[in-house]
C-alpha cells in the first residue's frame, strides 16, 4: 500500500515537530516555510525543504501540492495568512487539509472553509498529532518514555468476533490490552474470553517498534 505523503506548511517549533517526525516515521515530507533561516535548518530533517510564500497562489502550485494526500497548515500568530493558504490548498485539490487553530473561533472558520481536521497546539503535542495523521486505526496515542506508549486502536476487521486469547495480542503484535471501549461503556478489567466487537476501540500498551506495526494493518 502506498504510504501517504505530507506538506507541512509553516515550520515554526510546532510545525517542525510534526514535519520531523512524521520523515521519521518513514513518510515522504515536503516542509514549506518562507524563512530562509528556517529551511536551511530542516534541510536534512525532511525529505523536501522549501523556501515559498504560502499566501501566493502560484508559489504552490509550483511546488505541486495538489500531488500530496495531506496539508498540515501550521502558519503562527497570522490568522488571516492561516485561513488563506487553508482555502487556497484545498482548492487546489489536497484531499486532506489539517489546520492549526489559535483558539476556538479561529477552529470554527477554518472548519468552515473547508479544513478537515482542526488542532490546538496547546492540547496536542506534535508527536500525537503525526501519529494521528498516518493511520485511519490510531484514535489517541500518549508517549510513556522514549520507546513505549499507550494508543486507543480502532479494532480491525480479523479480530472481530473472536476473544482476546484467540487474537494473542501479546504474541503476535508484543503488546497488551489494558481497557476496550465499546460505546460510552469502558472495561477496565480485560479478560481473555472478552470478544471483540464491530466498532470497539482498544487501549492497547506496548514498545513503540510493536506499536507501529499497528499502523500498518
Amino acid at each position: 500500500m502506498k504510504k501517504k505523503q505530507f506538506v507541512v506548511i509553516g515550520c515554526g517549533r510546532f510545525g517542525t515537530s510534526v514535519a520531523t517526525q512524521l520523515y521519521d516515521m518513514g513518510f515522504e515530507v515536503m516542509a514549506v516555510d518562507k524563512s530562509e533561516e528556517t529551511i536551511q535548518n530542516l534541510a536534512d530533517k525532511v525529505t523536501y525543504a522549501v523556501q515559498a510564500d504560502a499566501i501566493d497562489e502560484n508559489s504552490l502550485s509550483a511546488i505541486g501540492i495538489r500531488n500530496f494526500d495531506v496539508a498540515v497548515i501550521t502558519i503562527g500568530a497570522d490568522i488571516q495568512s492561516s485561513i488563506l493558504v487553508t482555502l487556497m490548498v484545498k482548492e487546489l485539490g489536497v484531499k486532506t487539509v489539517v489546520a492549526k487553530a489559535q483558539n476556538e473561533l479561529h477552529g470554527k472558520v477554518l472548519y468552515r472553509i473547508g479544513a478537515d481536521r482542526v488542532v490546538f497546539p496547546e492540547r496536542e503535542m506534535g508527536i500525537r498529532i503525526a501519529k494521528n495523521l498516518v493511520s485511519d486505526n490510531i484514535l489517541e496515542y500518549i508517549q510513556l518514555a522514549p520507546d513505549y506508549s499507550i494508543m486507543e486502536v480502532k479494532a480491525l476487521d480479523p479480530w472481530i468476533g473472536k476473544n482476546l486469547m484467540e487474537i494473542d495480542m501479546r504474541s503476535k503484535y508484543g503488546i497488551n490490552v489494558m481497557a476496550i471501549k465499546h460505546n460510552d461503556d469502558i472495561n477496565i478489567a480485560v479478560m481473555a474470553t472478552d470478544i471483540i466487537k464491530e466498532n470497539d476501540v482498544l487501549v492497547v500498551i506496548g514498545h513503540n517498534d510493536d506499536l507501529n506495526r499497528l499502523e500498518e494493518k
